[in-house]
């Protein structure tokens, strides 16, 4: 019965935090539109507040280019070798497969 109370808190202690960085990354890219929705902007600050929640997204995973555990560097390298290919969101969804499984397959 323990394992089962402390499996199910893992879960949704989890799935809090990937609820809670979905709506800050989310929140970064509104919240900048919306305080500046009545101003004219140059195509270059239209570029920056297009490429908000990229910099939330490098700093979420920015500590794995200095990990020393093969499962995260081979994840990493996944995720970069898709992100040169696909665009955000399959990214994205790649990164997580891979971080996942080679962390269960390797360790």
């Amino acid at each position: 019965m323990l394992d089962l109370t402390t499996s199910l808190t893992t879960s949704l202690t989890t799935l809090l935090v990937i609820v809670l960085m979905a709506t800050a990354t989310y929140l970064t890219r509104i919240m900048g539109f919306l305080l500046l929705r009545n101003r004219t902007l140059s195509p270059r600050m239209l570029a920056v507040m297009e490429n908000v929640p990229g910099c939330v997204l490098i700093s979420v995973i920015a500590p794995a280019f200095v990990s020393d555990q093969p499962a995260k560097l081979l994840a990493l390298a996944i995720t970069v070798l898709a992100a040169t290919r696909l665009s955000l969101l399959p990214t994205v969804f790649i990164g997580v497969a891979a971080t996942g499984l080679l962390g269960r397959l390797m360790g």
